[in-house]
């Protein structure tokens, strides 16, 4: 038996007062990923729209409300749920998810994954080389590109661009129906895509 405090963990910021703490390890977990989550009013789970090929992802929601957006593996299905304080939601293996919290207080989350290294994860975002439906995000050796989304069928390294408004980070979100979208979760700026020139 393993017993920590989530307070004795120290957290990692990742945003205006967004927060997670790793408790995997210091519960001694080998099968099993724990994360607790703190995220404020309009912020968002660090990851953006993604999907585990080989890994199943649990929130339960302590307090407050998440909002997450869902799309099927082959992309069919797309949709939001909300989930509250006292609720859990699941998310299989190849299901895209993202979640936020669009509430007016905090959002306190615990997510569970299983198995807990999940090396297959995948961005639902064509190869614009080959056309492939999805790709990888992978951290790369050019000191300048930082992480780069991976062609699994044609091994094409794609480099993400950042916000042509404000530069920071895009993320991948639903668009209309089962589209998605490059977005800044910051100034909400838009690009036709993802990746540098």
């Amino acid at each position: 038996m393993e017993k920590t405090a989530i307070a004795d963990t120290e957290p990692i910021q990742f945003g205006d007062d967004a927060a997670v703490r790793d408790l995997t390890d210091r519960l001694g977990a080998t099968n099993l990923a724990v994360n607790h989550y703190r995220i404020p009013p309009g912020e968002e789970f660090p990851s953006g729209l993604h999907a585990h090929g080989d890994q199943a992802e649990i929130f339960v929601i302590l307090d407050g409300a998440a909002t997450f957006e869902r799309l099927g593996p082959e992309r069919e299905r797309a949709d939001e749920i909300a989930v509250e304080a006292g609720e859990v939601v699941r998310f299989a293996p190849g299901e895209f998810q993202s979640g936020r919290n669009a509430g007016d207080g905090h959002l306190v989350a615990l997510a569970l994954g299983a198995p807990p290294d999940s090396e297959d994860v995948r961005i639902p975002l064509d190869c614009p080389d080959c056309g492939h439906g999805y790709l990888s995000p992978e951290a790369s050796d050019a000191s300048d590109a930082g992480v780069t989304l991976d062609c699994p069928a044609c091994g094409a390294a794609n480099v993400p661009q950042g916000c042509p408004d404000c530069g920071a980070e895009m993320r991948v979100a639903l668009g209309a129906e089962t589209e998605t979208v490059v977005r800044c979760p910051d100034c909400g700026g838009a690009s036709e895509s993802p990746f540098r020139a």
